[in-house]
């Protein structure tokens, strides 16, 4: 891994994410993988759980501020929280200000976090200057610029330049990998009709250009195109980027392990 040697080690608090945790762990140790190699100091907090995303999403304003004050508390008093995840970064970093009011004590602390949360690989890039994670993936790949991350949070050339630099991969761009893959964490649930023709058409785009394995950096997107290539009998393979950067990409892809 080329990166420079920072005048101390950086805290970082993983925030595994409720996905990762249950149905991805590999991701999680991925994480950690590229997080230490960088020069960080990684820490899990046992006790995390949710960031509340899904209640802030379903108007449930009073159960996501419970979840974010718990999520604040455990993870504020390092240097960085970082997330294997645009989605959950994002909330973090974007929406825990929102869920208080002016005055409220927590305010601040929210803020405070939010200043200090990133998502994986954008940290990476941004943050510890990583050029290379001396991976190598032999094959094809096409990247999904998952929602939140590229639109709350700006993540679009970070992992395109650590892939450029991943011995062995070519990356082949789809047609519009910005477009949305129909997942929308509680949408592809309120309108399963509308998220299925939404990922239908990604689904179209993803095996037009003839890559063998679709990456992106949301697990959430990424269970929901597995499920729908797998449905269709595709023979594109689905895995979350910190996995190939890591080097940890030899086991079952996204959709085809067991539990999944």
């Amino acid at each position: 891994m080329t990166t420079p040697v920072p005048a101390r080690r950086p805290k970082v608090a993983l925030f595994v994410t409720c996905l990762v945790d249950v149905m991805r762990p590999t991701i999680g140790f991925s994480a950690v993988k590229l997080l230490e190699e960088a020069g960080c100091e990684v820490v899990v907090p046992p006790s995390q759980t949710c960031c509340g995303q899904p209640a802030f999403n379903s108007g449930d304003k009073a159960d996501a501020a419970a979840l974010a004050k718990k999520v604040i508390a455990e993870f504020e008093g390092y240097d960085f929280l970082v997330a294997p995840s645009g989605s959950c970064a994002g909330m973090i970093a974007t929406h825990y200000p929102e869920l208080f009011a002016e005055g409220d004590p927590w305010k601040a602390r929210a803020v405070a976090l939010a200043a200090k949360s990133r998502e994986l690989v954008s940290f990476l890039v941004d943050e510890m200057g990583v050029t290379s994670t001396g991976a190598r993936f032999e094959g094809s790949v096409t990247y999904h610029d998952s929602c939140s991350g590229l639109r709350e949070l700006g993540i679009r050339d970070q992992p395109r330049r650590l892939l450029a630099a991943v011995e062995g991969l070519t990356l082949t761009e789809m047609k519009d990998p910005n477009v949305c893959c129909g997942f929308g964490g509680t949408f592809a649930v309120k309108y399963p009709d509308l998220s299925g023709t939404i990922v239908d058409k990604k689904a179209d785009t993803i095996e037009a250009t003839g890559a063998a394995t679709l990456l992106a950096g949301d697990l959430g997107c990424l269970m929901n195109m597995a499920g729908r290539l797998t449905r269709r009998g595709s023979k594109v393979e689905v895995r979350h980027v910190a996995e190939v950067l890591a080097g940890l990409a030899d086991g079952p892809a996204i959709g085809r392990g067991r539990g999944e």
